[in-house]
C-alpha cells in the first residue's frame, strides 16, 4: 500500500481510495490459463496424455461458463474442438469428445507410420501425422494429418500430404469413415 507522509513527515497517511489501483479479473487471461498445458506433454503419445489443463479437469459447467464469458465479445477464442461442439449443442459432453479422440488414438496408435503430435494450437487436442507421406517418393514436406474438428459431426478432418499451401480438409464420417479410408490416406508416400 502506498502512503504519503503526514504534516510532520513521520506519520503515514492513507491515500484516498480513489487513488489506489483497481484490479479487475481479465477473463481473457483467465481463459489462457485455463487451456495452458504443462510442459510435460511434449512426450505425449496419445490425446489422454495431454489432458492436464484446467479445461480438461474442472467441472464441465464451470468450463462452459468461462468459455462463454470469454467468447462473449465475439472474438475467436482458442479452445478444444470438443468444447466448441458442446457449446454449439452438437456434442453432448466433454467426455464424448474425449471418447472420440481416444478411439482415433486406439486405431492409429496400432498402425505403423502414425505419430501423435501433442503440440497443436492453443487449446487444441493434438493431431496425428502419417510420417511415410512426408519426404517420400511424392516429395511432400507436410505429412497427411488427422485432426479433430467441430466443423462437422463426423468430428474428423484429414489434411492430405502437401508441400504448398494447406489444402482444404477432407471431412471424414467418424471413426468408421476413417477406418474405411485409411488405405487411401496411407497410400500417399
Amino acid at each position: 500500500m502506498e502512503t504519503d507522509r503526514g504534516v510532520e513527515g513521520n506519520i503515514p497517511a492513507q491515500r484516498p481510495a480513489s487513488r489506489q489501483p483497481r484490479l479487475e479479473p481479465m477473463v481473457g487471461l483467465e481463459w489462457s490459463q485455463a487451456i495452458e498445458l504443462p510442459r510435460i506433454v511434449a512426450g505425449a503419445g496419445k490425446p489422454s496424455d495431454i489432458r492436464r489443463a484446467w479445461v480438461h479437469r474442472a467441472p464441465e459447467d464451470q468450463v462452459l461458463a468461462l468459455y462463454r464469458a470469454t467468447a462473449a465479445g465475439g472474438d475467436v477464442v482458442p479452445a478444444p474442438w470438443w468444447l466448441r461442439a458442446v457449446v454449439a449443442g452438437e456434442l453432448d459432453s466433454r467426455e464424448s469428445g474425449f471418447r472420440v479422440e481416444d478411439r482415433i488414438g486406439q486405431l492409429l496408435g496400432r498402425r505403423p507410420g502414425w505419430e501423435y503430435v501433442p503440440w497443436a494450437a492453443d487449446g487444441e487436442s493434438g493431431y496425428w501425422e502419417f510420417m511415410p507421406s512426408e519426404r517420400g517418393a511424392a516429395g511432400h514436406r507436410i505429412p497427411t494429418t488427422v485432426l479433430n474438428t467441430a466443423r462437422h459431426t463426423g468430428w474428423i478432418d484429414v489434411l492430405p500430404a502437401h508441400s504448398g499451401p494447406t489444402p482444404n480438409p477432407i471431412a471424414v464420417s467418424g471413426l468408421a469413415g476413417l477406418r474405411a479410408r485409411l488405405g487411401e490416406f496411407e497410400a500417399v508416400r
